[in-house]
């Protein structure tokens, strides 16, 4: 038993910061990591999804040139050349993150599947099918989440894909069906749709994006539909047939049972953690019914001295949350500070083409809590820059307290629509109101010059 004073269990992007702070501190640190460095942002996530995205989007306006004055006969999608340059990058920043690793003094490496031996002890099964046990003061569980598998008749014999398993492909889809209508499933239907598959979008509810207020859903849906994919809602799969290139799905739809033929079934229905070899019962960890470790505000399980970072705990499932749950355990740890999840901001952007950026209150969040509000509100064929770009679909939205002027929230379904949210979420962040901003000077022409006139539109609900 080789004891530490902190281990990390997965090298995700809470994980590899909090590891690296923690050795340079001084504290003698251990991080176990099963599969690659990085977590799912880089390797499985973020990093590679995006930068075929970026394929994907220039593929489109490429098509879409002649609306500018451009005539391009043909656009070739080259997958290959697609992936290659997926790969590189990805394999570039995971190199990059491991290096950071093995040049921290203090700190350890270890590759291989960790689960509770004890109260705060280990067995880590290594890559080299060898075990060894280790004991620490503090440990961080920091393992993520995966795709959900749905219990589907038929669906184990049908070689679906994941999120995962769907950058791997060589060829470019037939028909893709994509299973969830949201946030994962939207990105990679439009994305193949753009390479040039035809694509069903099936959701179960009644609306895409349901955690959205329902003018955004409405105009998403409609963006989508007008650039050749198929959205069906309130759809129940019942079982699915063949394999991979040969599929039928068997569906039950408002209109009666309905079948589609497909090449693949992309299964983005949301993400389960990744806590079943941990065996945390021995340790006595509590869970939620679905398996996401419960923490308090300060991110420390039950068990004192053991804490639980990103996608695991059952929080907003963001990169950029799982970094924010690296800093307020540090800082609480190693600084005295007095931090916490309790009221922090959660934005986040999907990059669909228009990307979806949103922070604060929705308007149906604002209802819903009683609140008296204004909605600001301006359409995408109204931003001096989006006409001048070609880039016209969808809308900016702000949620302002009307006897403050505060600003609640914010969402923007419009292009950079990530940038122009991060505007207002300093804003909310600094206390800067809608009428500061209304009669700011913005640099012309910019989408953000728009806000101006975002604000010149609000009214009460």
């Amino acid at each position: 038993m080789k004891h530490y004073d902190a281990i990390i269990i997965g090298a995700g992007q809470a994980g590899v910061p909090l590891a690296k702070k923690l050795a340079e501190a001084g504290k003698k640190t251990l991080i176990v990591e099963k599969r690659w460095v990085g977590g799912t942002c880089i390797n499985d996530g973020c990093t590679p999804t995006k930068t075929i995205i970026a394929a994907a989007h220039v593929a489109h306006q490429a098509r879409q040139a002649g609306r500018l004055g451009l005539e391009i006969d043909t656009v070739k999608i080259d997958l290959k050349k697609i992936m290659k340059r997926k790969d590189e990058i990805v394999d570039s920043f995971r190199t990059g993150a491991k290096k950071g690793i093995e040049s921290t003094n203090g700190l350890d490496l270890i590759h291989g599947e960790a689960t509770f031996s004890g109260l705060k002890e280990l067995r880590v099964k290594t890559s080299d099918g060898k075990e060894r046990l280790f004991s620490a003061d503090w440990i961080f569980i920091n393992t993520g989440a995966s795709a959900k598998i749905p219990a589907l008749p038929g669906l184990t014999k049908t070689n679906y894909l994941t999120s995962t398993t769907i950058l791997d492909l060589k060829q470019i889809p037939a028909h893709l069906v994509v299973l969830g209508g949201n946030y994962i499933g939207l990105e990679f239907a439009q994305l193949f749709h753009r390479f040039g598959s035809k694509v069903t979008i099936l959701e179960k509810s009644s609306r895409i994006v349901g955690r959205e207020d329902e003018d955004v859903s409405s105009a998403m849906t409609e963006i989508l539909e007008e650039e050749g994919l198929k959205v069906l809602t309130n759809i129940t799969i019942e079982e699915v047939k063949g394999a991979q290139g040969e599929l039928t799905i068997q569906l039950k739809t408002p209109d009666g049972k309905k079948n589609i033929k497909a090449s693949h079934l992309l299964l983005a229905i949301g993400r389960t953690p990744n806590t079943a070899a941990l065996n945390l019962d021995i340790p006595g960890i509590k869970t939620d019914k679905n398996g996401y470790i419960l923490v308090n505000e300060k991110l420390e399980t039950n068990v004192k001295g053991i804490y639980a970072l990103g996608d695991v705990n059952g929080g907003p499932a963001f990169t950029h949350i799982a970094y924010n749950d690296y800093t307020i355990v540090f800082r609480n740890l190693m600084e005295q500070g007095k931090h916490s999840t309790a009221d922090r901001q959660v934005p986040y952007c999907m990059f669909t083409d228009p990307q979806l950026a949103r922070v604060g209150l929705s308007e149906t969040e604002a209802k819903a809590k009683g609140l008296d509000f204004l909605v600001a509100k301006i359409p995408m064929t109204q931003v001096a820059r989006g006409i001048e770009t070609g880039q016209t679909l969808g809308f900016m939205k702000a949620i302002v307290d009307p006897k403050s002027s505060k600003i609640l929230g914010a969402c923007m379904l419009a292009a950079e629509g990530g940038e122009v949210m991060a505007v207002l979420q300093m804003a909310m962040q600094g206390g800067i109101t809608a009428d500061t901003i209304r009669y700011g000077v913005f640099a012309h022409p910019t989408f953000s010059e728009s806000l101006n006139n975002l604000f010149m539109n609000m009214k009460a609900q």
